[in-house]
């Protein structure tokens, strides 16, 4: 059984190891700024946001397709953080 330590680490890794650079740029910085203060619900929406293809992350990050209602709310959060991210650059 995985212990919350190695859970985190595991799905912080994940985060910056997507298979497209866009996602990693997004989702990596966001868990290591988030991760560790997600409640365990928060963090059983986020293992499924991470089983998701980065395409269809994109799509919904973007806007161009409608996000899954359970997604919806930290989906936002995320690409609230990403434009506030590039806005600094």
């Amino acid at each position: 059984m995985e212990d919350a330590t190695a859970r985190l680490k595991r799905m912080k890794m994940r985060s910056w190891r997507r298979g497209t650079k866009e996602m990693d740029l997004l989702l990596g910085p966001w868990a290591d700024a988030h991760i560790d203060d997600l409640s365990p619900e928060a963090l059983e929406v986020y293992e499924v946001l991470l089983a998701e293809n980065d395409q269809d992350l994109m799509s919904w990050v973007l806007g161009q397709t409608p996000t899954p209602e359970e997604l919806t709310p930290m989906l936002d959060q995320i690409a609230e953080f990403g434009r506030n991210r590039l806005r600094k650059v």
